[in-house]
């Protein structure tokens, strides 16, 4: 995979950047708990199946058909904002101190005339404020976007824009990332290290996808 042929490099956030899959299935769990262990189990389950989809989208989902069948009678539940409010709260510290992918700051240093994005499905003001905060904000020279946006509509806007320009190279670690790269018409490598997906090497090898265990393996 020769990396530095690409006039544009997409990052996904967690599980590519950031080691923070596992960060985001505990807030998850922890957001829905008040509806029960069962309900807030299927949402675990719900949202590793369908990795990279925003937080606003699962939670809606949760709502409509997960918590009628599982809500045990408490009363009052959280609503929609008070579970995006509590799983924010969870996620925060977590992408404060959870580990930045060894390799990052070398490929920007071999990559100097590529354009950087994040495209990912976690809150944008949300990862506009990590990553200044851990200070990596300034190598995303094409900006730092995410949800409520979804990952197609992103990539759209920002082909149509001129702000990705091809050749363009997508890094995700989650089945919805190949989609919408796919989409997109950006090529895609899958990063497994810290990827949720299920038997991932089953499915790299159906879909004849490159894959690297992490960023370090890009360098040159």
């Amino acid at each position: 995979m020769k990396v530095a042929r690409y006039t544009t490099l997409v990052f996904d956030c967690d599980g590519v950047v950031l080691d923070s899959n596992k960060v985001k299935t505990e807030a998850f769990y922890q957001a829905t708990l008040p509806y029960g262990k069962s309900a807030a189990q299927a949402m675990v389950d719900y949202h590793v199946a369908h990795g990279g989809v925003s937080r606003y989208k699962k939670f809606a989902y949760f709502l409509e058909h997960i918590a009628p069948s599982y809500a045990e009678q408490r009363k009052p539940l959280p609503n929609l904002e008070e579970l995006l409010q509590a799983y924010a709260s969870y996620v925060r510290e977590g992408l404060l101190s959870c580990e930045i992918t060894p390799g990052l700051e070398a490929l920007r240093k071999q990559t100097p005339n590529a354009r950087w994005l994040i495209v990912s499905g976690g809150d944008q003001a949300e990862l506009r404020d990590i990553f200044a905060q851990r200070d990596i904000a300034r190598w995303f020279d094409g900006g730092i976007f995410g949800s409520p946006d979804t990952k197609d509509e992103i990539l759209s806007r920002e082909l149509a824009s001129g702000n990705i320009l091809q050749p363009a190279l997508f890094l995700g670690d989650s089945k919805y990332d190949y989609q919408a790269a796919n989409t997109a018409g950006l090529d895609f490598v899958f990063l497994s290290d810290w990827s949720e997906v299920a038997d991932w090497e089953t499915w790299v090898q159906a879909e004849k996808l490159n894959s690297c265990q992490s960023v370090n393996e890009l360098l040159t």
